[in-house]
């Protein structure tokens, strides 16, 4: 099973730049989108329907062309959710879950906050909300993929310029304890120490030293000069973290201010 995951920062420009085209020659079967930036009846169209998928989309209904989230399939899920029960995140369209048996694949977007103090606190509010959600599907007995934009880095090896951006939302202290807190691993800040039981991050599962990103900023060049963050993860059980045979991450071609991550599961 491969699973990629995509914040496309405007679904139609990121299909206009080749993004579908480029998908259609990595043989995936699911599909998780981040930050649509349309409405689903603005998303019909050939050019955002690959032949071969069925999609499923959830948009934004307080602010039109923003946010949204999608999932594409190959195959139908048994049943897709689009709320988790707090309307100022469910109305911001950050969350889809397909559920295929026990297995449940997310597409998840928490918000980002660097445009002042009010987002800020939003994010941190969902944080905080959030927690006991994630907790709970990591104690359900289901396996669970998490794919999305989570809006922080994990730690040293996941930004280019970790000195300069400690007072930056997504690599502020208390961000990175609450992000690396929910992570069974050993690649976090140091800052906390990590649960025995958690949740395992993909990409670190089979590339513990690596240093890629998956988003960089539109100014200064830093694409260019490969200046970026890894915001962009998928974040699975035990189970099926086991499973896990490769992740890679796909900076070119340029669909997007994130790259697309695909992992490979044998399961």
């Amino acid at each position: 099973m491969r699973i990629l995951t995509f914040n496309a920062n405007g679904l139609r420009s990121a299909a206009a730049k080749g993004f579908f085209d480029w998908f259609s020659r990595h043989d995936v079967d699911v599909l998780c989108v981040q930050e649509t930036k349309a409405q689903e009846h603005q998303l019909g169209d050939a050019a955002v329907r690959p032949e071969g998928y069925m999609a499923w989309f959830k948009d934004a209904s307080t602010k039109k062309g923003y946010s949204g989230v999608a999932i594409y399939s190959r195959r139908a899920p048994d049943e897709v959710r689009t709320t988790l029960g707090w309307a100022p995140f469910d109305d911001e369209g950050r969350y889809i879950e397909a559920r295929f048996g026990a297995l449940s694949v997310v597409s998840l977007y928490l918000p980002s906050g660097s445009s002042g103090a009010a987002r800020q606190q939003f994010k941190e509010q969902v944080m905080d909300w959030l927690k006991p959600i994630l907790d709970q599907w990591l104690a359900s007995g289901r396996e669970y993929v998490l794919c999305g934009d989570w809006n922080i880095v994990r730690a040293r090896k996941d930004i280019r310029n970790w000195a300069s951006n400690q007072k930056n939302s997504g690599c502020l202290p208390h961000e990175r304890a609450w992000l690396n807190s929910l992570i069974a691993d050993p690649h976090h800040d140091g800052l906390i120490v990590p649960p025995a039981y958690g949740w395992k991050d993909a990409f670190r599962v089979v590339k513990p030293d690596a240093e890629e990103y998956t988003w960089w900023s539109q100014r200064g060049n830093a694409r260019a000069n490969n200046v970026g963050w890894r915001i962009d993860y998928q974040l699975c059980t035990l189970g099926i973290a086991s499973s896990i045979r490769s992740a890679e991450i796909f900076p070119l071609p340029k669909f997007s201010d994130h790259a697309p991550m695909l992992v490979e599961y044998a399961r």
